[in-house]
């Protein structure tokens, strides 16, 4: 079985400890052998297993999420994880065991559960594609911006803001946090067109909840004015996703987990519009512009002191300093 590690992932491993590259480099020839060793993550179509940290120098216990296909296995997302106490003579991995996914999960609330798995897995290895066609070119072209994207967050992390959202996190955005859980900005500038920038799992609870409480406010005068005059700013399947930059949370991009499509939200609670763009779509075109600048439409890639920067968010005082991107 032909395995094959992420460039992404192997940046992770080395920022993580001296000793994870060779761990999962041993985890992979695992893998070769015996590519079913893996237990459902909480992404239909992802396997996980983890990593004994105390098998290698300088390694914490790792969670190891992969896709297996007929011929080849893909290694996606790598995180420092609590593992379950390895029994003796287990080797490199064992089992992720319940605790690695449904940890703080009410039953009924796995998002995944009553999803149609195929399509479940196709989307996630949409996600995971056009996420890392993006990173690809950041890495290689804008080093700034990809230093600035956080790592993975860990299912319990994910857990624990759907207890916040009171809403089960739609497939393609727990595949999408489970890869990044956020964008600090490379200098200032957010990496996705406008210069928009990935909200952290905090983040997207405070928005949700100023959101949600706007609403609340709206429905006490509601109970006082006509049933054509109601007034809605927020409906509660609404995710915070994308906020207009790093350091610019006033207003941003939702996924609706209702319908699976993408829209605009404000702090100023101004008119919703619906993008009509699903989160896959959305990545997927991103990507496209930055693999193909000169075939952009809705915004033009370029660069400002190895940081990506899309043109529509360029302050007239440093547009001397952009340089277009080339693909």
């Amino acid at each position: 079985m032909n395995v094959e590690i992420d460039p992404f992932v192997r940046d992770a491993a080395a920022r993580l400890g001296g000793g994870v590259p060779y761990a999962l480099k041993a985890l992979a020839g695992q893998l070769a052998d015996d590519p079913d060793m893996g237990r459902p993550s909480g992404l239909q179509g992802v396997l996980a297993v983890t990593v004994d940290g105390d098998m290698f120098e300088d390694c914490p216990d790792l969670s190891v999420g992969y896709v297996r296909e007929p011929d080849r296995l893909q290694i996606r997302f790598l995180r420092p994880a609590r593992s379950p106490e390895s029994p003796a003579g287990s080797g490199v991995a064992t089992d992720t065991g319940p605790d690695t996914h449904d940890e703080g999960r009410e039953p009924g609330r796995d998002p995944d559960r009553s999803a149609d798995p195929a399509t479940a897995a196709l989307t996630v290895r949409e996600v995971a594609d056009a996420w890392h066609r993006i990173t690809r070119l950041l890495r290689r072209k804008a080093p700034v911006s990809y230093a600035a994207l956080r790592a993975g967050a860990a299912p319990a992390a994910l857990a624990a803001l759907e207890e916040v959202l009171g809403v089960p996190v739609p497939v393609e955005l727990r595949a999408l946090w489970l890869l990044t859980s956020g964008d600090d900005g490379g200098n200032g500038w957010g990496c996705l067109p406008g210069n928009g920038a990935l909200l952290s799992l905090d983040a997207v609870a405070a928005a949700y909840r100023r959101k949600t409480d706007s609403q609340a406010h709206e429905d006490t005068r509601n109970a006082g004015r006509p049933e054509g005059e109601r007034i809605t700013v927020w409906k509660e399947s609404w995710i915070p996703v994308v906020a207009l930059g790093p350091f610019d949370t006033a207003s941003g991009l939702y996924l609706d987990a209702a319908t699976g499509y993408l829209g605009r939200w404000s702090r100023f609670n101004d008119r919703h519009d619906e993008e009509l763009d699903t989160l896959v779509t959305y990545l997927e075109e991103a990507a496209d512009m930055l693999e193909a600048p000169a075939l952009a439409t809705r915004d033009k890639p370029g660069l400002i002191d190895g940081a990506l920067v899309w043109l529509s968010g360029v302050d007239p005082a440093q547009e001397d300093r952009w340089r277009p991107l080339t693909g």
